[in-house]
């Protein structure tokens, strides 16, 4: 989609293509763009194919440089954010055309920083400064990333909280999705970084003072938000690892159980292993009655030890059931007894 801007009393202002005032410097805002858009905004601006393509492209670094026609190409990293998505915190490049009086923002999808500039959100903002303009687009990115950051910062101690009290795949792939965010923002912010020193030593863009100091500003913030996606990487790399130590753990824990488990039962395995094979067994020498009468003797025995068993416990089970019963009855004896203590306590008052 492509809307176009103009700056009237400090505010953006929404305008048609047909009542666009030639006098005043022109936005071109196109944001998740068409491939027939793509083809009028060359044709129509006489932007160079490579270059559009290039700000296509998911994966384009930050980069400065002109076009044959007369342009100057910038291409910003800006962060965005998608709960759908396998990595929901990435970035995405912005391509910043400036031809005459018209700058021109093209994007493959929506972001919060171009949204923010059309809800005239952002102060101090001239439209007719475009060097000013793009620095402020950084700085706006900055702040976006910064916020981002704190919010990665959130899930992945919520997501720990959880996993103290058990560690299930869903959890890892959650930290391992934030691990890739960060890693993203970080990758994103020294080029946006080398994008700023090159944009101060290039004659491409002229700033004046004012521009400058504001430069100066956005370089810290940037550097503030490097060092930031910096440490979290490096902390949720360590807790990713100390959970893995801990599963590590527990399954040594389960492992060891099952070796004596295993090492229980060699013995009877070895046993009817040993009888398996062709030796000799013990009543194989003996007449064909004398081990059905061993085996008899054996049932009868094993019969008669479960009989005592089942005896046992039916008596402790019936003694059990009467002493619940005298103690129903002493309860229930000593109620009246007490009931009759009463009684004769009112006839005494």
């Amino acid at each position: 989609m492509i809307t176009y801007w103009q700056q009237i009393d400090g505010q953006f202002s929404k305008t048609k293509k047909d009542s666009i005032d030639t006098s005043l410097p022109l936005w071109v805002d196109a944001r998740s763009v068409t491939r027939d858009e793509t083809v009028l905004l060359q044709e129509e601006y006489q932007i160079e194919q490579d270059h559009i393509l290039d700000v296509l492209d998911p994966d384009e670094l930050s980069r400065i440089e002109d076009g044959d026609s007369g342009y100057i190409l910038t291409i910003v990293r800006v962060p965005c954010y998608d709960p759908a998505a396998e990595t929901p915190y990435f970035t995405v490049p912005i391509g910043i055309i400036i031809k005459g009086k018209i700058i021109i923002t093209i994007c493959w999808t929506d972001n919060e920083v171009l949204k923010d500039f059309g809800a005239n959100r952002i102060r101090n903002v001239r439209l007719n400064d475009f060097p000013s303009f793009i620095v402020h687009i950084i700085n706006r990115a900055n702040l976006n990333f910064l916020r981002y950051l704190k919010e990665i910062n959130r899930r992945s101690t919520s997501i720990q909280n959880e996993m103290r009290m058990e560690v299930e795949n869903k959890e890892i792939l959650l930290l391992l999705g934030l691990e890739k965010s960060l890693f993203t923002f970080t990758t994103s912010l020294k080029s946006n970084s080398l994008l700023l020193q090159k944009m101060k030593n290039t004659r491409l863009i002229k700033f004046d003072e004012d521009d400058l100091d504001f430069v100066e500003g956005v370089v810290i913030d940037n550097r503030q938000a490097i060092e930031m996606a910096d440490t979290y990487t490096n902390v949720l790399f360590a807790v990713i690892d100390a959970f893995s130590s801990v599963t590590s753990n527990n399954l040594n824990v389960v492992m060891k159980k099952l070796a004596v488990i295993n090492l229980v039962m060699m013995a009877p395995t070895f046993v009817t292993s040993y009888f398996g094979m062709n030796f000799k067994l013990p009543f194989d020498n003996l007449a064909g009655y004398i081990p059905v009468i061993c085996a008899s003797l054996l049932c009868l025995v094993s019969v008669g030890l479960s009989w005592a068993l089942l005896s046992v416990n039916r008596n402790s089970i019936k003694n059990f059931r009467n002493q619940k019963k005298i103690s129903k009855k002493q309860k229930q004896k000593l109620k009246a007894e007490k009931n009759k203590i009463k009684k004769q306590e009112k006839k005494l008052k």
